[in-house]
């Protein structure tokens, strides 16, 4: 049977959890396989709003197993108290419905705190880029730890001697780089306190993922992939250095889950019908006007995770397109359309031009012509009817309909799904992901 795996298209925000959540009824396993608890992710069920960051959207559905795969980094603490929480709205969450990957780095205090003071020393620096514009929550540094192999993971939480030679390994590089920093150095005995006393509430949940997703492929269950940040923050692949710290793009849910990459299925990449971005780094189609600013308040622009405002600009078809050929999008699922109602007239990027006056069809790798590139747009008549709440190409209007042909025709990918408000009801079926 068919699997799907759900990316964000963009530079993540794209309302992949609205997605998720609508997938996954159909779906027997969701599998988050990459990040940290610095995504998030808004689901609105029976008017009542859960936010997730590290724990898959199929947690708020019975019958379902969820699964964090060994390509997350892992807070313990937050993901307990995200567990908690969920609890507390009436989600049962336990061994039976969540499994964690015993092989999955962990997220240490110490990561947080070194995220935070980089980010503050670039800040103070006058040479340089400036703020990257992390959470500050310690997921670039866990990455770097797990490249350079020196993560403590969860597996390790399970022997002691073990876990104390990894910490002291750990510091030897940490405590090194606190110095040169100027904050104090970590205490190992204490860190090992802190892991040793989270270990039973967390062990639980752990188990060689890899297996039971092999067995659950071979029993025919069909598999969601849900990836969290979007692709143009890839780190391969978005704009460096202003990304997240991981492979968020299809490919990553082969790596960051222990399946082979024939398991990936149906790429569905979800993107909104204008662009947003969270924190530093380019956008060439941001709006600093009226318009913006009416679009963010509009779509409440705000990170689920961080309460951060979002920066607003015109669908990028340029943007998209790249994203569409790097991951392997079989279908867009277009989000956010009724943000666009009433509007008079809507752009569209469809190229970049350089001071030079040379068009490009796709955006650089360089940072020196990422500054220098100009959107090039294509105008629309906007409509004035409502689109919220339809549910078939029938009930939009007729220039919302020309607006979305015309975005499948310049990113070359078609619109499989279209949402049209937060509730997940709220969504036109074209392609199903999950068809055999």
């Amino acid at each position: 049977m068919s699997n799907v795996t759900v990316i964000g298209a963009q530079w993540g925000d794209e309302g992949k959890g609205k997605i998720v959540d609508w997938l996954s009824k159909r779906a027997d396993v969701v599998v988050r396989f990459q990040g940290g608890h610095n995504a998030g992710h808004t689901l609105v069920i029976d008017g009542k709003t859960y936010k997730l960051s590290l724990l898959p959207s199929g947690v708020v559905r019975t019958g379902k197993l969820s699964i964090i795969g060994n390509g997350v980094v892992i807070d313990p603490w937050a993901l307990l108290k995200e567990i908690e929480t969920v609890r507390g709205q009436g989600v049962t969450v336990g061994t039976e419905t969540l499994r964690i990957a015993e092989n999955a780095a962990l997220i240490l205090p110490l990561h947080g705190e070194l995220d935070r003071a980089r980010e503050t020393a670039r800040e103070q620096s006058d040479d340089g880029y400036g703020k990257i514009g992390t959470t500050g929550r310690g997921i670039g540094p866990a990455y770097e730890d797990k490249v350079a192999r020196r993560a403590v993971r969860l597996c390790d939480l399970g022997d002691q001697e073990n876990l104390r030679l990894k910490i002291h390994e750990l510091l030897l590089h940490h405590n090194a780089l606190r110095r040169g920093l100027g904050i104090e150095e970590v205490d190992g005995a204490k860190l090992l306190a802190e892991l040793l006393a989270i270990a039973p509430r967390i062990l639980p949940f752990a188990e060689p993922i890899w297996l039971r997703l092999s067995e659950l492929k071979k029993a025919g269950r069909r598999i969601l992939f849900e990836g969290a940040q979007g692709t143009m923050l890839d780190v391969d692949h978005g704009t460096y250095p202003f990304v997240t710290s991981s492979n968020t793009v299809a490919g990553g849910a082969a790596t960051g889950s222990g399946l082979g990459p024939d398991s990936v299925g149906y790429v569905l990449g979800i993107c909104k019908a204008y662009t947003t971005r969270v924190g530093s780094g380019p956008f060439p189609t941001e709006l600093f006007d009226e318009v913006g600013k009416g679009i963010a308040e509009r779509g409440h622009e705000f990170g689920v995770v961080t309460g951060r405002p979002r920066r607003c600009g015109w669908f990028d078809a340029v943007l998209v397109r790249q994203a569409v050929k790097i991951g392997g999008i079989n279908g867009l699922a277009l989000t956010k359309l009724d943000i666009l109602d009433g509007m008079e007239s809507i752009k569209v990027c469809t190229a970049y031009k350089r001071r030079d006056g040379a068009m490009l069809q796709h955006f650089p790798a360089s940072l020196a012509a990422q500054a220098e590139i100009q959107p090039v747009y294509e105008e629309f008549a906007g409509w004035s009817e409502s689109t919220r709440g339809a549910r078939s190409f029938a009930d939009l209007p007729a220039n919302a309909i020309k607006y979305v042909k015309r975005v499948e025709e310049l990113v070359e990918c078609p619109v499989a799904l279209l949402s049209t408000s937060p509730d997940r009801e709220d969504t036109i079926l074209v392609t199903d992901p999950f068809a055999d």
